[in-house]
């Protein structure tokens, strides 16, 4: 069958991959000249399954207005005339209850279980490197009430087998010396041994490069302005090339993995996807003094911030600034995150030769993403992954590929058309 996925990011370039281990003839359509030129491009770094609480969660609320006007906030709403944005929302605040966020808890502990596994099943299959790191992810706490609030969470992962360990501030000093500055202000911490991180856009590149070794055809440049239907199928995708030339693209089926911009593609063939922009940042900076930076990838679930060592970089990450489709740096938050990492590493990183990076996370009110068959028979979706996009790349692109070539997944996860799941015996597909 002929595939055509619209979106090169790690989760287009991972859907590529899967669909042409199945034998699809698969062609992937972008707007940049190169691959994870967007929100894969400087991200956090993270492969956190232990990361799974989401922001919509019963503290948040009351947070959130705190943060209203406050520049420098963790999670920023911009008030905006703007219909979305408050739909969005108000479904934001549906997600908030207990029950919700438990339930929004276990899909996300699933797909990123599932997904790390299938990452370092990859990583051994064929070989890929990206200055990945396996020595686990520690959430530290400098605040008694956040470190608190943190056991209920924990507790719920490791029932569903995320091991996040609740530890002292000795122990996690034990396991990042980095954290020896603030010890005295460190109410304690949750490890998770079995999470990694490394560079996304270093990955999805060298995927990418494996694909079309593999016959994947990739047409940067070009910018998808429609999706056309005929019969009650997507007839064909129209684009525009680099010089301006209009397209149309054809193919039996089509996997929507284009982020943020997904919504605006889909609502005109019928299809509303709740998702909105949340627009990150992240500093990535030399190391300066290797004694001061840490080597174990950590958490500031306090500040919503993500520490990652990336060879002789350091990629620090977080925050979420809901403002519609700007793009624009904030050099407030730049230098909030920047004045953080000083207060907790001082001199680890060579702050002036610091790069700032905003991108668009396509967040969900709930943190889940919508992966599955949509209402459209040959559109498939595979998009809305928040901040999560790097952790669930690799099990949404095999999922998606799977549901493609009509095959149940192998993961039990909210897929959207209610996919059964299935798991392999002897090369045998079995009900699980």
């Amino acid at each position: 069958m002929k595939v055509i996925v619209l979106g090169a990011g790690l989760l287009g370039a991972t859907s590529a991959y899967f669909l042409r281990q199945q034998g699809h003839e698969v062609s992937v359509v972008d707007r940049q000249a190169s691959p994870a030129a967007e929100t894969s491009f400087a991200n956090g770094g993270q492969i956190s399954v232990s990361h799974a609480e989401p922001w919509a969660n019963p503290s948040a609320p009351l947070k959130v207005l705190k943060w209203l006007g406050q520049e420098d906030a963790p999670l920023l709403f911009r008030i905006r005339s703007d219909m979305r944005q408050w739909l969005w929302g108000l479904q934001f605040l549906r997600e908030c209850t207990p029950a919700r966020t438990r339930h929004n808890i276990e899909q996300i502990v699933r797909l990123g279980t599932y997904s790390r596994n299938t990452l370092q099943a990859l990583r051994r299959d064929i070989g890929i490197t990206y200055d990945e790191r396996t020595q686990g992810i520690l959430h530290f706490y400098t605040s008694q009430k956040e470190f608190d609030g943190a056991e209920a969470p924990a507790a719920q992962m490791r029932d569903l087998g995320c091991d996040r360990r609740v530890i002292s501030a000795d122990e996690a000093v034990r396991l990042e010396p980095a954290l020896r500055h603030i010890r005295p202000r460190l109410a304690g911490a949750t490890y998770t041994a079995e999470d990694e991180s490394g560079d996304a856009n270093r990955f999805a590149r060298e995927l990418v490069a494996r694909c079309q070794a593999d016959g994947v055809q990739f047409l940067m440049s070009h910018t998808v302005t429609a999706l056309r239907q005929a019969g009650g199928r997507i007839d064909h995708v129209e684009a525009t090339d680099a010089e301006g030339r209009f397209r149309r693209l054809r193919a039996d089926a089509y996997v929507l993995a284009m982020g943020s911009l997904s919504p605006l593609l889909a609502a005109p063939v019928g299809i509303r996807l709740p998702i909105y922009p949340a627009k990150g940042y992240s500093v990535t900076m030399p190391v300066k003094d290797a004694s001061m930076a840490h080597k174990v990838s950590l958490t500031d679930d306090e500040y919503k911030l993500v520490f990652s060592r990336l060879g002789d970089r350091l990629r620090i990450a977080g925050t979420a600034e809901l403002n519609g489709y700007d793009r624009d740096l904030n050099r407030v938050r730049c230098e909030a995150i920047v004045r953080r990492t000083e207060e907790l590493f001082p001199g680890a990183g060579d702050a002036e030769q610091a790069q700032f990076w905003t991108g668009l996370r396509p967040a969900t009110p709930s943190n889940v993403p919508i992966i599955g068959q949509s209402k459209i028979a040959n559109l498939y979706l595979n998009t809305g992954h928040g901040t999560l996009g790097w952790t669930h790349s690799c099990g949404s692109g095999k999922s998606i590929a799977r549901i493609v070539s009509g095959l149940a997944p192998e993961v039990d996860f909210a897929f959207v058309g209610a996919m059964p799941r299935t798991i392999s015996v002897g090369g045998v597909e079995m009900p699980a």
